[in-house]
């Protein structure tokens, strides 16, 4: 299985690449759109884990071209924010999966990426 987290604050995104290892899932870090957008090109990807407020460029941008380049692939949102705390991020989103809040436990975070990284019949 191979995730990708999108994650601004690199050191967070360092715990979290960290706990999904730990699950045996190859995980690649970037730290912007253009770094997800780049990666999403060259590499497979399973599952994504995308901060919603991105420092650069827009996680619905790497959403969208997620589900474009890898229609199979499904995407974990997460926040420390109020924004789309009404669900309508679904709408927005058909590949989106999960939206947590960013203090959510890592080894919960892998879990869930575990389990939507999963192929599907």
């Amino acid at each position: 299985m191979k995730a990708l987290i999108v994650e601004s604050k690199r050191e967070l995104g360092l715990i979290w690449k960290m706990h999904l290892e730990r699950q045996e899932i190859d995980t690649a870090l970037a730290v912007g759109e253009s770094d997800a957008v780049a990666h999403l090109q060259a590499q497979e990807t399973d599952v994504l884990i995308v901060d919603i407020v991105l420092d650069d460029g827009s996680a619905l941008a790497v959403a969208d071209f997620a589900s474009f380049r890898h229609p199979r692939a499904q995407v974990i949102f997460v926040t420390n924010t109020s924004f789309f705390s009404d669900g309508s991020i679904f709408r927005l989103c058909p590949n989106a999966c999960a939206f947590l809040q960013a203090d959510t436990p890592p080894e919960d975070i892998a879990a869930m990426a575990e389990h939507y990284g999963r192929p599907r019949d």
